[in-house]
């Protein structure tokens, strides 16, 4: 709000400005359109080790030596007009002191020219304790939840916040699935494995009006076909050897939702028996007399298409027209390979905080070999290959030789079919990538083999004397 809308003098608005910026924890640094530093505020200094009386002003690379042109934010703000958000960096002040800081950078544009910028810092030690702290609330908060729940698998941590991805198949998914969020129809969900179905699924859960229900989650595979339909539908005592009173999953998901992964690994009586539930909305326990009015949401989900489980017969057509009210296709990373930035990103995140590491982010060659691959393990598999990097990486940027062998291999391979589809043309940065590749690949192994050539070749899948040749052409010492 505008406070001289209120009839208020500039005065005051000035005044309330000034006692903000003093008593705000966060460092805020205004400079002109050249670089000095016009406004400094008490925050600053105790954050950069920097008076305010010698802060104004001075010239950014003035106040900190360590910074070039290229690398000030405040710089490259007055040079692109482009905002700089979040940005981590250890820079030395004038004293010699070493600063890490957490930055927003913001350029001030008047009548469409910049006159100036404002640099708004925080320690990084303490946006990272803040995370800590945050990460360890939101793991509290799960272990209560799981003390309370009846059941382990009666949550759902994820919301649509922790689908990553800005290609245009996963938004259009994600809009389709906010939207359906809202009903209680039943929906069909199908995807190759380690696409995210099931975080996909919690997140419609979260979404829903049952989000203070159960959730409660099955992979139908995981099970023996004989159980299966008592951990469903529950039991009463005595109603075979063994049996006591006890609620199906059905039962336990009431007012909530139930998940049913894998569910063509269900037979197709089971499947009948799941069908009728959805049509008439109750359940009978196994050697029970008396129906039990249950409301459920039931999602399903398939690591092959519903159509193609119904020409193997493994899907009843009757169940999948019930379910399918909605049906979703999450695609593979294959087909959304624009995200893996994004996602290799997150991981890295996720990593250094369980590593306790400060990785900044992957080289240009740990980038191509990624995006070169069809990634059939999808999302899972890129997960488990950012953390094996994160766990090797011993600088700040993951390198070629940080990644597992066969990510190396398989690049190599995806990078020769490319040049046989054409070799008129060819980009001569790919042959360098793939001379890159194969270095690391070829040093890798003969490292395990402690240098014999032999073992080294047949790892490789490739004659003794051709790894020599290589050896000798890609000058690798041994």
């Amino acid at each position: 709000m505008d406070l001289r809308l209120k009839g208020l003098p500039q005065e005051f608005y000035q005044k309330a400005l000034e006692i903000l910026l003093e008593n705000i924890d966060w460092g805020v640094q205004i400079t002109d359109k050249d670089g000095y530093t016009i406004y400094y505020n008490k925050a600053s200094s105790q954050i950069d080790g920097i008076p305010i009386d010698e802060a104004i002003g001075k010239h950014v690379l003035a106040m900190f030596p360590s910074l070039s042109n290229r690398e000030s934010t405040i710089l490259k703000v007055l040079r692109t007009g482009e905002p700089v958000v979040g940005h981590e960096q250890e820079i030395t002040n004038c004293y010699g002191q070493k600063v890490s800081l957490f930055t927003i950078t913001l350029p001030i544009v008047i009548d469409g020219e910049i006159c100036g910028a404002i640099d708004i810092s925080k320690n990084l030690s303490e946006i990272k304790n803040l995370m800590t702290k945050v990460i360890d609330l939101r793991e509290e908060v799960r272990n209560n939840r799981k003390k309370s729940a009846v059941k382990e698998n009666e949550e759902a941590y994820y919301t649509f916040d922790d689908i990553i991805g800005e290609s245009k198949v996963i938004t259009e998914l994600k809009c389709k699935a906010q939207k359906i969020a809202k009903s209680n129809s039943p929906v069909f969900v199908y995807g190759e494995t380690g696409t995210g179905k099931e975080l996909l699924v919690q997140a419609i859960h979260n979404a829903s009006p049952r989000k203070n229900g159960p959730f409660i989650a099955q992979n139908c595979a995981a099970l023996p076909e004989n159980l299966m339909e008592s951990i469903l539908f529950g039991t009463v005592k005595g109603s075979f050897t063994g049996a006591e009173n006890r609620p199906g999953l059905v039962e336990l998901a009431d007012g909530g939702t139930l998940f049913l992964d894998e569910i063509t690994s269900l037979s197709l009586d089971l499947q009948a028996k799941l069908l009728r539930f959805l049509q008439e909305g109750y359940i009978r326990r196994i050697g029970d007399s008396k129906v039990r009015k249950v409301d459920v949401r039931v999602i399903a989900a398939s690591n092959i298409s519903p159509y193609e489980a119904l020409e193997k017969k493994i899907l009843r057509p009757d169940l999948f027209y019930r379910l399918s009210t909605i049906v979703l296709y999450v695609p593979p990373l294959r087909e959304r390979k624009s995200d893996i930035p994004l996602l290799v990103k997150h991981f890295i995140k996720e990593f250094n905080w369980q590593l306790g590491k400060d990785i900044k982010g992957i080289s240009e060659e740990v980038e191509r070999a990624l995006m070169s691959l069809s990634w059939p393990g999808n999302v899972r598999e890129l997960k488990g290959v950012i953390e094996y990097a994160a766990n090797f990486c011993e600088s700040e940027i993951i390198q070629l030789h940080d990644l597992p062998d066969h990510i190396l291999r398989n690049a190599f391979i995806e990078g020769e079919k490319e040049i046989a589809v054409d070799t008129i043309g060819i980009e001569g940065d790919l042959r360098s990538f793939l001379a890159k590749v194969e270095y690391e690949l070829i040093t890798k192994t003969l490292k395990k083999t402690n240098g014999n050539i032999s073992r080294a070749a047949e790892i490789l899948g490739i004659p003794r004397q051709t790894l020599q040749y290589k050896i000798k052409m890609l000058k690798i010492n041994i």
